[in-house]
């Protein structure tokens, strides 16, 4: 009787080990995310609540804070850009100032 118990109870123990390790597979554990995670998750949310209207200086931004300068652009850093942006797209008279505007409101 005491030897058939026990080997039910083994019979038991083996069919239930690979259950319970299927269950440890499926359930992914959490990972800790790192400094430059946290800092792109965090430089995101605070993109998002500026509303950029311009991708460009959106990208601007999302460098200065990646970089850890979290200070969104002054007006002069604005300017700036925005000339640099339009040189390198060669554009001139009604174009460029149409730009510009579009760019420095963003």
């Amino acid at each position: 009787m005491t030897k058939s118990l026990i080997a039910a109870l083994a019979a038991a123990a083996l069919c239930a080990a690979p259950a319970l390790a299927q269950d440890k597979a499926k359930a992914p554990e959490k990972k800790e995310l790192s400094a430059q995670q946290q800092r792109m998750q965090q430089c995101n949310a605070d993109a998002k609540k500026q509303q950029f209207k311009d991708n460009e200086a959106r990208q601007a931004f999302m460098s200065t804070c990646l970089k850890g300068g979290a200070a969104p652009m002054t007006q002069q850093e604005k300017m700036s850009f925005c000339n640099k942006q339009a040189g390198e797209k060669g554009m001139k008279g009604d174009d460029r100032k149409a730009f510009m505007s579009k760019c420095l409101s963003g």
